[in-house]
């Protein structure tokens, strides 16, 4: 696992540091406890990262809806917009825009995951890798 973090912009930072002020967020050790362990709860799993990002591994169970398309094909993919749905990215950066942007049409119950793949991988959670290529 890369512990390479990018460097973002002011600009970015700003934008997302607003996103989170208007969006409900759960960490790491939430998500296992409520989603992994016991009795799991049903929610929806997006991982919003890009294509490159998603066929190098991803959170066992998600779906993959890239921030550039969500919002254009969400409602295929999740007509009930009373569905728990949890996205999560590289960090919880672009994730927190997706919650805010999802919310805004309409869907209720979104929640951006802090930390996001890094954080995953770090707590070993379970992970789908890319099939190998012969």
């Amino acid at each position: 696992m890369s512990t390479h973090h990018k460097q973002h912009s002011p600009g970015f930072l700003a934008l997302t540091a607003d996103a989170k002020q208007h969006v409900q967020e759960l960490n790491i050790e939430q998500y296992n406890a409520q989603y992994l362990s016991g009795t799991p709860q049903e929610h929806i799993l997006v991982d919003v990262r890009e294509d490159r990002e998603w066929a190098d591994g991803r959170a066992k169970g998600a779906i993959h809806l890239s921030r550039g398309i969500i919002e254009r094909d969400i409602e295929t993919m999740v007509p009930d917009k009373s569905k728990r749905i949890i996205c999560y990215c590289g960090g919880g950066y672009r994730s927190a825009l997706v919650a805010e942007s999802l919310g805004k049409m309409g869907y209720t119950d979104v929640w951006s995951l802090d930390g996001g793949w890094r954080e995953w991988t770090a707590a070993g959670l379970p992970v789908e890798q890319p099939e190998q290529k012969a």
